[in-house]
């Protein structure tokens, strides 16, 4: 059998797979009230700039720190809240002093496997930007000091949006139990050079965390843009290059669970990192090599970012409730799956990793092997995915069973991108692991 028929006859992807109904009622749990009224109280804090202290004690950043960790401690005896304090030094134009970043972390801990950390995170803090004199945009021409010395900037959307979103899945999330842990972060000091996340990111690798995703909420609170554009059921999910990253897997693996959880919604993959000069949180972990994503609104009114105009008065909350709840779907059954197998090889010459496939004996064959030293108890199997080099998206899946090699005659490696993907006795699908090509070493030539 040829490569496209063996292609064909393979299963299409289940249109519409099984739903969990402990998934779908953590969807429906997700709260428009509440975000609204978290989205209200974030705005009364009159500002959140990470350098700047109204002289009223119940306005400024460490008024808003001290009520989102009270949120945070009040939904689950099972939720350790606290904050993670970085003393960082002055750097560049931007961090123009010294300055104690405080993230907030509230870590609801896996079952079977706690070392496996599923994050979900927003930054909570905001700014009313100033500029350089004569200048425009880009990051070097921002004045720090006289931003921060703005004490208006209410961050309503920019992103009292996606810290609202997190506070709710927090709250809602917490109240069930997870085969990997849960962890649900506020970052500081994102609009002064992403900051906290660096500091937070930075340590993780140094620690060698297991940390498989990290879904980042950043301005998921406009469906209105400033030409008069409306758009309330898209999001959009940024990932990083290559074709294969983890992070855009994760993300495709978002966009299939979510949409199948709250169909009234459509998750747009955007293939790059982020914006055009733009930058988010989910950019420190993709330096350190971890798998993180952005979500933000397909909708954004530029005028009111950064802006004394962020308020709630242009703020959508029902919108935030809807990307909340995309987010609640994908979390939820991620956490509740088992993780991704292993497909790549260390070759002990070189060091590089390399994926484990081959043609096989037929030398017109995909064989696979993967590894999987720990799995989990409720395994059912893997199953094998495909797609064209081309396709967004997964296009044919097979199961194969709870075994770690599996051969498909007739299917040239070149032509097409495989993946395996564990899954358990309920159906809960993993991260999907791609066999990706391992770019060629380069030759050292001595020439004369």
């Amino acid at each position: 059998m040829n490569r496209l028929l063996l292609f064909c006859a393979l299963p299409l992807l289940a249109q519409t797979k099984a739903i969990d109904p402990q998934i779908k009622k953590i969807v429906d749990e997700i709260s428009e009230v509440r975000i609204a009224a978290h989205m209200q109280k974030l705005e009364s804090f009159g500002t959140r700039n990470t350098f700047t202290e109204p002289p009223d004690p119940g306005k400024g950043t460490k008024a808003a720190r001290a009520w989102l960790l009270a949120e945070l401690k009040s939904y689950s005896t099972r939720l350790d809240a606290h904050f993670d304090t970085h003393h960082v030094k002055k750097f560049g134009d931007r961090f123009f002093r010294d300055a104690d970043v405080v993230n907030l972390i509230a870590v609801l801990p896996g079952k079977t496997d706690p070392a496996r950390q599923i994050i979900v995170s927003a930054h909570y803090d905001t700014i009313s930007l100033v500029r350089k004199p004569g200048t425009v945009s880009g990051e070097g021409n921002v004045d720090g000091e006289k931003s921060a010395a703005q004490m208006l900037a209410p961050g309503v959307v920019d992103n009292g949006s996606g810290t609202a979103a997190v506070l709710e899945l927090a709250r809602v999330l917490s109240q069930y139990e997870y085969d990997a842990t849960l962890v649900f972060i506020l970052f500081d000091a994102e609009e002064y050079g992403l900051v906290g996340a660096n500091a937070y990111a930075t340590r993780a690798r140094k620690e060698n965390q297991r940390i498989e995703a990290v879904f980042n909420n950043d301005i998921i609170g406009s469906d209105t843009t400033g030409d008069g554009r409306t758009e309330n059921r898209r999001v959009n999910l940024y990932s990083e290059d290559p074709l294969d990253s983890p992070s855009r897997n994760l993300a495709r693996y978002i966009k299939e669970v979510a949409e199948r959880y709250v169909p009234s919604m459509k998750v747009d993959l955007v293939f790059r990192h982020d914006r055009f000069a733009r930058g988010g949180d989910h950019t420190q972990f993709n330096y350190e090599g971890f798998a993180a994503v952005r979500f933000t609104s397909a909708a954004e009114f530029f005028a009111h970012q950064h802006n004394a105009t962020d308020t709630l008065a242009f703020a959508a909350p029902g919108y935030t409730a809807h990307v909340a709840k995309l987010n609640a779907a994908a979390l939820a059954n991620l956490a509740l799956a088992p993780k991704a197998p292993l497909v790549t090889r260390t070759v002990v010459s070189s060091g590089r990793q390399t994926a484990n496939i081959a043609r096989g004996k037929s030398g017109y064959a995909a064989v696979m092997h993967w590894k999987n030293e720990t799995p989990e108890a409720d395994l059912a199997g893997y199953k094998i995915l495909m797609r064209s080099t081309l396709a967004p998206m997964w296009e044919r899946e097979i199961f194969v069973g709870k075994v770690e090699q599996y051969a498909l005659e007739g299917v040239n490696i070149d032509d097409l991108i495989l993946a395996v993907q564990a899954v358990d006795n309920a159906g809960h699908e993993g991260l999907a692991a791609a066999y990706v090509a391992a770019p060629a070493p380069k030759v050292h030539l001595e020439t004369q």
